[in-house]
């Protein structure tokens, strides 16, 4: 069997660069390493890229950046290269890449349009359905559009509030009632969030907010239960079960979601089958609204007072550490870790690196 050379990228630039790490351990531990032959590719913080060959168990908390192996490598935009070049010349052609970045310069379209120039087939969404998926407001927008349910919501830039903050505040209570919930536009695994009641603490999640990114979303509170759905697929895609979030915190945050022991994932959910046949089925129908490919998990909101189902966000590159849903949503309808990835990657070489 000839092995396919699977690029696997993590780190990154980003406030999710310490997940990523974590991530990356998870795919490499139960990669079928009989099928494939791997190349690391590590990006500091400081965004250096360098070809790691050494302990998977040196990847979190960065100890990876410690290797007496490192050398410096990209993966090259020249399709004639068709894969990476290293320090001193050396050229290693791949297959497919396999990027395990969360957040900015990852998840948003900016490295999925590299791999996209140079014709190099890659996991996960194309450069467009990324960007779309990682910009809230524009995610929302076009969740509006096709009628899709979800949390009234307001969006608006740092431009435009710095020149009337009391406006945005007041408008934002006007519309969505107290408590409103303050996130970035474009930042993953609750970084940034927070929760508002009166007009400070409005104006204190807006600044912090807008540290993380240059426009702001925000959203009326929702009191419901907080569920996930693993979608798998490109033209013709599949989801898998339905789990609960059961948050430690007040709200899912990061704190809550990597930090806090006390947080619980129940699976399945725990709403009558029918609920959760609507969720798969809005799950779907978001997915294809978006341009999604490859995978994602698709959030939701059940409202607890009548069950309605409002769609919360789209991760499409969804955390793959020891705690994250999107693997276990898929091994609770049969499908084991290792064979995801081995879907994940079939779905990449089928569509090829000409998107």
């Amino acid at each position: 069997m000839n092995k396919k050379t699977i690029a696997v990228l993590f780190g990154g630039v980003s406030s999710e660069h310490d997940v990523s790490t974590v991530s990356a351990k998870g795919i490499l531990s139960n990669i079928n390493k009989e099928k494939y032959n791997l190349v690391l590719i590590g990006i500091s913080k400081k965004g250096e890229w360098f070809l790691f060959d050494d302990d998977i168990n040196l990847l979190p908390e960065d100890k990876w950046l410690e290797s007496k192996t490192l050398k410096k490598a990209f993966i090259s935009p020249d399709t004639a290269i068709h894969g990476i070049v290293t320090e001193s010349g050396e050229q290693i052609y791949i297959d497919a890449v396999f990027p395990v970045l969360h957040g900015k310069n990852g998840e948003d379209g900016t490295i999925q349009g590299l791999f996209q120039l140079a014709q190099i087939p890659f996991v996960g969404c194309d450069a467009t359905s990324s960007g779309v998926c990682m910009d809230k407001g524009i995610t929302n927008a076009v969740l509006d559009a096709v009628g899709i349910k979800q949390a009234k919501w307001i969006s608006f830039s740092a431009y435009e509030y710095k020149k009337n903050p009391d406006k945005y505040i007041t408008n934002a209570f006007e519309k969505l009632s107290s408590p409103v919930f303050v996130k970035p536009a474009n930042a993953g695994s609750s970084v940034g969030i927070s929760k508002a009641t009166d007009y400070n603490e409005l104006k204190t999640g807006i600044e912090t907010a807008l540290k993380e990114d240059k426009k702001v979303v925000l959203e009326e509170f929702i009191d419901g239960f907080e569920v996930e759905c693993a979608v798998l697929g490109n033209e013709e895609p599949v989801a898998a079960e339905v789990g609960e979030i059961l948050a430690a915190a007040d709200f899912y945050d990061f704190d809550a979601k990597y930090n806090n022991p006390e947080s619980q994932t129940l699976i399945p959910a725990r709403l009558s089958d029918e609920k959760r046949s609507e969720i798969k089925s809005e799950a779907l129908r978001a997915y294809k609204a978006l341009g999604c490919e490859g995978l994602s998990r698709v959030d939701f909101f059940v409202r607890k007072d009548n069950g309605e189902v409002l769609l919360n966000e789209i991760n499409t590159i969804p955390g793959q550490t020891p705690i994250s849903m999107y693997p276990k949503l898929f091994e609770a309808v049969g499908v084991s870790y290792s064979e995801l990835i081995d879907r994940l990657i079939e779905l990449a070489l089928a569509r090829g690196g000409k998107i």
